[in-house]
């Protein structure tokens, strides 16, 4: 039997139209009980996961959490349900994503005292709530009714149809919540509101971030060896470090979504930084990226002198003047076509532009790999 509080509650987080991805540990079981027992759960909630393990908590943050039960670590489950939820739901759906980590009665013997920190993640800002319980007061099934009446509420408040929740506290018992802006970067860029995003290795996301001096630019559907040793490669000949770029817009397809970016984004985790960005065109991406040496293959050479991609000669000599004015270059890896392994020499660069554009030594760089070849490979 459901208090009647808790299931009028849990009714309007079923019909504020938001969908949520739940991840707790220690506590929070009740509450993904009442959510279910509520009819209209389908409409709410995505997935929940239990991380008692440590190594599931590890899986989840990508790394061991400093201190299991805090605040820090709260936002952080919150975060990683957040794009959870965004992977999982159609686009335009509001999205929550909520993390709980408690440390409740046990029958072991445990230093420190009963608590739990929940947060609760949209696409704007992040929501924490903080709670010492009194120690000896309750059983832990007690304490577990506490912690999940606090995640309702804590849900319904970031739905906006928040309604009066007693919590049960015992004297001397207080909520610490505090709620701070933190808006996401890959839906601002979605959305337009962002031109780049950063994305470092362990998964950190900064909006417009100061552009790297090197680039290699690429759909990465997968991301493989060739693409792998060519930025090692070119990173040798130029000196410094190449970073991959993801656009999300490309000139011939529809835009990736927010799961496909986020899919894409996952073959990097912990390897190689990458910047996202709206630029399909070399000539929007020197405008991102200025100073910036662009990586490439032969395929994408030969198309930036192409004429006919820019309607004309005249068009395509502005675009490259455009590019030389942002102080942009290119770095250009031959690639075997029809038997043949082609290099910049096979390419007619206009004369005006030749200082655009070097070579990658065959010597330093081949491998005869192919994202469609592999992707074929896969599919049979």
């Amino acid at each position: 039997m459901i208090e009647a509080d808790i299931e009028t509650q849990i009714g309007a987080i079923h019909g504020s139209a938001h969908k949520l991805v739940l991840e707790f540990a220690g506590a929070g079981s009740m509450a993904l009980f009442w959510l279910h027992a509520v009819p209209g759960s389908s409409r709410t909630v995505l997935e929940a996961t239990d991380r008692y393990a440590a190594t599931s908590m590890a899986d989840l943050l990508g790394a061991p959490p400093g201190q299991a039960v805090s605040e820090p670590t709260a936002a952080a489950m919150a975060a990683a349900a957040y794009r959870r939820a965004r992977r999982l739901a159609e686009p335009g759906v509001a999205c929550l994503g909520v993390g709980c980590t408690a440390a409740l009665v046990t029958d072991r013997a445990r230093r420190g005292e009963d608590r739990v920190w929940l947060a609760v993640r949209d696409e704007q800002s992040i929501a924490t709530y903080g709670l010492v319980l009194a120690r000896g007061q309750r059983d832990r099934l007690g304490e577990e009714a506490v912690v999940s009446r606090l995640l309702i509420h804590a849900i319904a408040e970031a739905s906006g149809c928040a309604a009066p929740l007693a919590l049960g506290l015992l004297p001397g018992e207080q909520v610490a919540s505090a709620r701070a802006p933190l808006p996401d970067p890959i839906g601002m860029l979605l959305a337009g509101a962002a031109r780049t995003v950063g994305v470092a290795p362990g998964g950190a996301l900064v909006a417009d971030a100061a552009p790297p001096g090197a680039l290699l630019s690429g759909s990465f559907n997968p991301l493989h060896a060739g693409h792998e040793r060519l930025a090692q490669a070119a990173g040798a000949a130029l000196g410094i470090p190449i970073t991959f770029e993801l656009p999300i817009l490309n000139a011939d397809k529809a835009p990736l979504s927010y799961a496909e970016i986020e899919r894409r984004l996952a073959q990097f985790r912990w390897r190689y930084p990458v910047v996202l960005s709206r630029a399909a065109l070399f000539v929007e991406k020197a405008g991102l990226y200025p100073g910036c040496v662009f990586v490439v293959g032969y395929d994408t050479a030969e198309r930036l002198v192409e004429p006919r991609y820019y309607g004309g000669e005249a068009a395509r000599d502005a675009a490259l003047a455009r590019i030389r004015a942002q102080g942009c270059r290119f770095l250009v890896a031959g690639r075997l076509e029809d038997g043949t392994f082609r290099t910049l020499r096979d390419i007619a660069v206009p004369p005006g532009a030749r200082d655009l554009f070097a070579e990658l030594p065959e010597a330093a760089f081949r491998v005869d790999l192919s994202s469609t070849a592999i992707r074929q490979a896969q599919a049979s």
